[in-house]
């Protein structure tokens, strides 16, 4: 029986790759997205064509209580199981800190902070009742030490989310591990309209030279969701190509 994987925020980005990833394992994935349908469609199509697994959407907002707690129930309804869960779904609004709102800081903590805790709680019930299951949160490096002033309110919810790592490893121990990944720079959308000249200089303080593709950081991911990682717990793995912020 194949596996089972909810991944949360996966109609673009990193969740993408994580999805296509999965699948070629031969996991049964779970397409959570907020609002992007179309993309979402078009991912299942591609995965329902090219990969011999089964695909569910679950149209959700990761920091609405209610809505988690019945997204979840309508997989474990349809699948019986969730084996693996990736915390992906996140935001960044990036502005000077003079224009910084209190209202845009709590949006921010509610999708990349809020949601892994609610996801991780609904998720984490089903997982320690059949004692067996893996939990990756997708952090930063921004969350670590490469800090902007322009994202301090992205980069406090990656470091949030890495503290909420440690405890529910802790949590959730002996039967559940719970790992983190810290990516550096993403070739992702909400990368694409930085100044290229920006991007050049920040590749500069990059080892490897440049962006990471999404496909990179989705094999981190899963390598540390999949049983080759079983002895790895309340980690942190940084995938940034080697960085000078270090």
């Amino acid at each position: 029986m194949n596996k089972v994987v909810l991944i949360t925020g996966a109609s673009r980005g990193i969740g993408k790759a994580c999805i296509v990833e999965f699948a070629k394992h031969n996991y049964n994935v779970v397409i959570n997205y907020v609002s992007n349908d179309n993309a979402a469609k078009e991912l299942k199509s591609f995965i329902v064509e090219n990969y011999d697994v089964d695909v569910m959407l679950c149209k959700c907002d990761v920091s609405n209580e209610e809505n988690v707690k019945e997204m979840v129930n309508d997989v474990i309804n349809h699948f019986g199981k969730i084996d693996v869960l990736i915390n992906n779904a996140g935001i960044a609004i990036d502005t000077t800190f003079e224009d910084k709102t209190v209202d845009n800081f709590r949006k921010i903590l509610d999708v990349n902070l809020i949601g892994p805790f609610i996801v991780s709680r609904e998720v984490g019930k089903y997982m320690l009742e059949e004692k067996k299951g893996s939990i990756v949160n997708v952090s930063s490096t921004n969350g670590i030490d490469t800090y902007y002033t322009y994202s301090l309110d992205y980069d406090a919810s990656k470091a949030g989310l890495i503290s909420l790592t440690h405890n529910l490893s802790l949590e959730f121990s002996p039967y559940v591990r719970v790992n983190a990944v810290a990516p550096g720079w993403v070739n992702t959308e909400m990368n694409k309209e930085l100044d290229k000249d920006y991007i050049k200089e920040e590749c500069e303080n990059i080892y490897l030279k440049r962006f990471a593709e999404p496909e990179e950081i989705a094999k981190a991911i899963y390598f540390l969701a999949s049983d080759e990682a079983s002895y790895i717990n309340n980690e942190v793995l940084r995938v940034d190509g080697g960085s000078n912020h270090q």
